[in-house]
């Protein structure tokens, strides 16, 4: 999508030394970056990006596990829909022993929560685990997972909203890399559906770009996306549930940011409590050595009550230009229903003028 305000403009405030390096990082082409690996330029020996684990692949006919690891559901139905989708996706299913626990507003208590979680990882014959929802509840369990059970048995694990919790903490504690992506009794349209099987079966590398105008459309008007600040970046996608990551941040469970891609979305927030948490994260160092920002979707995000509000534009804009990295908002990510399946832990290069995130490699085995 193009950008409607000029770039000279924007006054991004990134200096001569840094736009050049960030250029010219752009500029090596994806193959050569790629086995460059560790000692590609501006890349430290200890850096993450050289220690990420892929999980293997999926076939058809193989066993996922279905867990509950966050917030309770109340019906019958969408647990039924959940089995439903993934054995239309050509999977077998195998239920979680606490899936239909429920305590308070969470799916179980603590320790049965996280038994489930480290019982599907020790098990073989589960390929793949799948989260049936989000909600809350899951850092409430990080400290009770089995990190060097996580380790020896790699497999999928995706999720998103509260799940970011978990996708963080492992890449973090682990290295494997994880999935923000659908969760069971998600809207499993062509679009969602096609991104899980191109990245978790297929495992090459991706374009992750939004849905084009319709046919009887002039111009785009849905599923737009809009340039914060020109340019390409290259860097490993890290990211999730902006309040989560917020909840997460001096706990131990969180990776580096050193060049990273940090991408964000959320639901249901006043956008005077965006701007604390988008505070909060700055204040943390965060931001401090990013290569590229990605704002997915900030649905319900609405002004709180009171004399006024800045716009959720505004307030993103405010502590994502002065970086001076490229940078664009609007990616199909968070609480919609068509929605990319995200690695985190993943090389990745962003355009943030054409708005789309192409993933250097596959991201399973």
């Amino acid at each position: 999508m193009r950008n409607l305000i000029p770039f000279s403009s924007l006054n991004c405030r990134m200096s001569a030394s840094r736009r050049k390096f960030v250029q010219q990082l752009a500029a090596v082409p994806a193959s050569l970056w790629f086995f460059a690996g560790a000692n590609a330029p501006g890349w430290s020996r200890n850096d993450q990006f050289a220690k990420h684990v892929k999980p293997a692949r999926l076939q058809e006919g193989d066993t996922v596990g279905l867990i509950s690891p966050s917030g309770a559901i109340y019906e019958s139905e969408p647990y039924e829909v959940a089995i439903e989708i993934l054995e239309a996706l050509g999977l077998e299913v195998k239920l979680g022993k606490h899936l239909f626990d429920r305590y308070g507003h969470l799916a179980g208590k603590d320790e049965d929560r996280a038994e489930e979680i480290n019982q599907m990882f020790r098990d073989d014959a589960v390929k793949a685990i799948v989260c049936l929802r989000g909600g809350s509840g899951a850092a409430r369990i990080l400290d009770k997972l089995d990190y060097k059970a996580i380790a020896a048995h790699p497999k999928i694990f995706i999720g998103y909203s509260d799940i970011t919790a978990f996708l963080l903490a492992i890449y973090a504690k682990t290295g494997l890399i994880t999935f923000h992506g659908p969760v069971a009794t998600s809207e499993w349209n062509t679009f969602s559906s096609e991104y899980f099987k191109k990245i978790l079966f297929e495992g090459g590398p991706v374009l992750l770009e939004n849905p084009p105008k319709g046919e009887d459309e002039l111009v785009q008007v849905e599923n737009r996306t809009r340039t914060i600040a020109s340019g390409q970046a290259l860097g490993v996608l890290a990211g999730g549930n902006l309040s989560v990551l917020a909840g997460l941040v001096g706990s131990g469970y969180l990776p580096d940011w050193k060049n990273k891609i940090l991408f964000l979305e959320e639901v249901g927030e006043k956008i005077y409590a965006v701007d604390r948490m988008m505070s909060q994260l700055k204040l943390a160092g965060v931001f401090d050595e990013l290569s590229g920002f990605v704002m997915g979707r900030c649905t319900r995000c609405h002004p709180g009550d009171g004399y006024g509000s800045l716009t959720l534009e505004e307030v993103i804009d405010h502590y994502i230009k002065p970086l001076g990295i490229p940078a664009y908002s609007g990616a199909m990510i968070g609480h919609i229903g068509k929605k990319f399946t995200v690695p985190i832990g993943l090389k990745a290069q962003i355009d943030a003028d054409k708005g789309t995130i192409k993933l250097l490699e596959g991201a399973v085995i």
